[in-house]
C-alpha cells in the first residue's frame, strides 16, 4: 500500500495528535478504532462549534482507511461541515498523516463523514441555532 505524497490542506486543523506504541497492534500499525475514535473527536468539535453547545454522534455516514497511521506519525484531522438540519450537522473529515522527521513525507490515511445532533442539557435533541 503506497500512496502518492500530498500535502496538507492550507487550513488549520481541527485535531492534531502524535499516536503512541499503546495504540498500535503487534505489528505497528495503530488500531483502526483509535483513529475512529480521533475522527469522532475532530468531528464533534467542529459540530459544537457550530451548534454552540453539545452535540452526540448519530451516524458515521462513511469510513475509508487509504493508509495505515504508524507510530510516531504526526497526525493531521481537518473538519468541514457539509449539511446543517434542523437539529443535526454533518461534518467531513480528512485525515493526514507526516512521518519520517528527517524528509517528511505527508499522506492522506483517511476520510470519513459522521452526523451529530445538537442536545440541550436534558440530551434531547434541539434545534441549531441560525448562524
Amino acid at each position: 500500500m503506497t500512496a502518492e505524497p500530498v500535502s496538507l490542506p492550507d487550513r488549520q486543523p481541527t485535531l492534531r495528535v502524535v499516536p503512541m506504541p499503546a495504540d498500535a497492534n503487534q505489528f505497528g500499525d495503530i488500531f483502526g478504532g483509535w483513529v475512529m475514535a480521533q475522527v469522532d473527536i475532530a468531528g464533534g468539535v467542529m459540530a459544537m462549534r457550530r451548534s454552540r453547545g453539545r452535540v452526540a454522534t448519530v451516524a458515521v455516514n462513511s469510513f475509508v482507511f487509504k493508509q495505515p497511521v504508524l507510530i510516531g506519525d504526526q497526525v493531521s484531522f481537518y473538519a468541514e461541515i457539509t449539511r446543517i438540519g434542523r437539529t443535526s450537522i454533518t461534518v467531513a473529515v480528512e485525515v493526514y498523516a507526516q512521518r519520517n522527521p528527517t524528509d517528511v513525507i505527508c499522506v492522506k490515511v483517511t476520510e470519513a463523514s459522521l452526523t451529530y445532533v445538537a442536545t440541550g442539557p436534558d440530551r434531547r435533541p434541539r434545534e441549531v441555532p441560525p448562524q
